[in-house]
């Protein structure tokens, strides 16, 4: 399922926006607001110096700031979404692409999000600006939309490029990452369960 629909994302744009259509209806219907209360109480639980909310259409232009600052090879395993400006629009704009950022003195240091499925299923990625990295902030995104998906019932995926070095290093102990299977073009289509940590974590507060 995962390789038929990369394919059809990648090669037949039409018929994946009329999957993304009925994917965000019925996301919206079945989902959309156990995720959005789940997401604000993870973030709640965050002990940050970050300010660390849902994107609106009014960041967008910090958004776009935040894409063209990067470096190219920082994004040539990473296209989530279009990074033109009615690109960005739409992705904000898409119920079932939560795009969260992370700012600091009002400036957007970096973006993650969790793309949901009506079946259940998230796909989850991010990106920290190359000019903070290293201060945890990859970790803070990590954990948010790990417990996010968690918290809601969701399998939380991912799709890693084998090449992607600086994605690979970031996740060599990641003890929740476990490789479901290889895909074409050297991916790995990846799975993170939930950790011993969480079980007990989520059990007490239930």
């Amino acid at each position: 399922m995962v390789k038929l629909l990369l394919f059809i994302k990648h090669n037949f744009k039409f018929l994946w926006n009329f999957i993304e259509f009925i994917n965000n209806w019925l996301f919206a219907a079945l989902h959309e607001k156990r995720l959005l209360t789940n997401l604000k109480s993870v973030i709640n639980h965050q002990k940050s110096l970050y300010n660390i909310r849902l994107l609106v259409q009014a960041d967008l232009t910090d958004f776009k700031h935040l894409i063209d600052a990067q470096d190219p090879n920082r994004l040539e395993f990473f296209k989530p979404h279009g990074f033109d400006e009615k690109s960005i629009r739409k992705a904000i704009r898409n119920r079932s692409l939560l795009l969260m950022g992370v700012f600091q003195d009002q400036k957007l240091l970096g973006y993650f999000f969790l793309r949901c499925f009506w079946n259940k299923k998230c796909f989850v990625g991010r990106l920290v600006d190359q000019n903070s990295e290293g201060k945890g902030i990859g970790k803070i995104m990590n954990q948010i939309m790990y417990q996010t998906a968690w918290k809601s019932n969701f399998r939380c995926l991912s799709t890693i490029s084998k090449n992607n070095k600086l994605v690979m290093d970031a996740h060599a102990e990641n003890k929740s990452m476990v490789i479901r299977k290889e895909l074409s073009n050297n991916y790995l289509f990846v799975e993170f369960l939930p950790t011993e940590e969480f079980k007990i974590s989520n059990k007490t507060q239930k």
